[in-house]
C-alpha cells in the first residue's frame, strides 16, 4: 500500500493537491498576485502560478534545483507585507547566510518598486515596511529563534535540511495569528519534517511537485549531462524523488510497512529509583 499522499496534475508543469481546513488558506486566492509578480520581475510559469494562486495556509513545494523557489518566496513575503499591515513574515533555512540570501531577494523586489527599506533595529537581518509589517531572516538556532508571536507567514527554505527541532520551535509562533506555512525544498532522503509532512501530512497541506524535466528554463541537454555525472543523486536533485540513505540497512518502505499504528509505543527511558538524581550532563532518552 502506498502511504505517500497523492498529488493531482497541474497542466504541463506540476502536481498539486489542495486540502480542506488549513490547506484552503485564511484569505483565499489572490488573483492580483500574478500581476504583482510580473511587476517585480517574475513572470511565473504554470507551477509557480499554482503556488501563488493557491491561497494555501499550509503549503509544501517539492521542487528541483534552480526552480526559482527563493524568488517565489520573496514574492509571497513582499506581497503579504505590502497588502496586510502589521504582518510579520519569518524566513528560516539551514543557515543564517541562506536566510539572509532570501532577504536580499525580497529587498531586490522592493527596489524594483522604488522602495528602500531599513531594518527593524532589533534583528540584524530584517526589513520594516511603512505599514509596520516586517520580514525577519532567522539563523538556524532553535534556542535563539523563540519569542516571535502572531506570525503571518513562515517560509522554510531548503526545508529538508533544516533540523526538526528548529522547525518545531517556530511553529507555536503561528498560533495566535493562524499564520501560513510554506515548506520549500529539494528532497534530502526519507527523513525529517519535510518528508513526513509531504508523505503523511494528510489533506492539511497543499502540495506542489515540479521536477526539472518540466522546467522550461533548464535544457534537456544539461539534464542529460547531469544524469550522467550525478548517478542516483540526479533523481533527488532534479526529479524530486525522496531517496533512501546509502547507509541504511533496510529500505524505508519496508520499515514503514512493518509499523502498526494500532500498537502502543514502548517507553525505553532507563529506570531510576525515585530518590536518584539525573547523571550530570546526561538526559534520559525520550521516545
Amino acid at each position: 500500500m502506498n502511504r505517500h499522499h497523492p498529488t493531482h496534475a497541474v497542466p504541463t508543469q506540476a502536481a498539486a493537491t489542495p486540502g480542506p481546513g488549513p490547506g484552503t488558506g485564511t484569505a483565499g486566492p489572490n488573483p492580483d498576485i500574478l500581476a504583482f509578480s510580473r511587476r517585480v520581475g517574475l513572470d511565473p510559469d504554470p507551477a509557480q502560478s499554482a503556488v501563488l494562486l493557491s491561497g494555501a495556509n499550509r503549503g509544501i513545494l517539492n521542487c528541483s534545483r534552480q526552480w526559482g523557489k527563493s524568488t517565489l518566496a520573496a514574492v509571497l513575503s513582499v506581497h503579504r507585507c505590502l497588502t496586510r499591515p502589521d504582518s510579520l513574515v519569518l524566513f528560516a533555512s539551514p543557515s543564517r547566510r541562506q536566510s539572509a540570501e532570501l532577504l536580499l531577494k525580497a529587498r531586490a523586489l522592493l527596489n524594483r518598486l522604488g522602495l528602500r527599506l531599513r531594518g527593524d533595529g532589533v534583528n540584524p537581518d530584517s526589513l520594516v515596511f511603512p505599514n509596520n509589517s516586517r520580514i525577519v531572516a532567522l539563523p538556524c538556532n532553535e534556542a535563539t529563534t523563540r519569542g516571535f508571536s502572531a506570525v503571518s507567514m513562515l517560509i522554510v527554505d531548503e526545508a529538508a535540511r533544516v533540523p526538526d527541532e528548529h522547525y518545531k520551535a517556530l511553529r507555536p509562533a503561528l498560533a495566535v495569528g493562524r499564520g501560513d506555512v510554506w515548506l520549500m525544498s529539494t528532497p534530502w532522503g526519507r527523513r525529517g519534517f519535510f518528508y513526513h509532512s509531504w508523505a503523511f501530512g494528510g489533506s492539511d497541506w497543499f502540495r506542489v511537485e515540479s521536477p526539472a524535466t518540466q522546467n522550461p528554463r533548464i535544457s534537456p541537454a544539461f539534464l542529460e549531462e547531469e544524469r550522467r555525472n550525478l548517478g542516483t543523486w540526479f533523481e533527488q536533485e532534479y526529479l524530486c524523488h525522496f531517496m533512501d540513505r546509502t547507509d541504511s540497512i533496510f529500505a524505508s518502505e519496508l520499515v514503514e510497512a512493518a509499523l502498526d499504528s494500532d500498537e502502543d509505543t514502548f517507553d525505553f527511558r532507563p529506570l531510576q529509583p525515585k530518590h536518584a538524581k539525573p547523571t550530570q550532563g546526561v538526559r534520559p532518552c525520550t521516545t
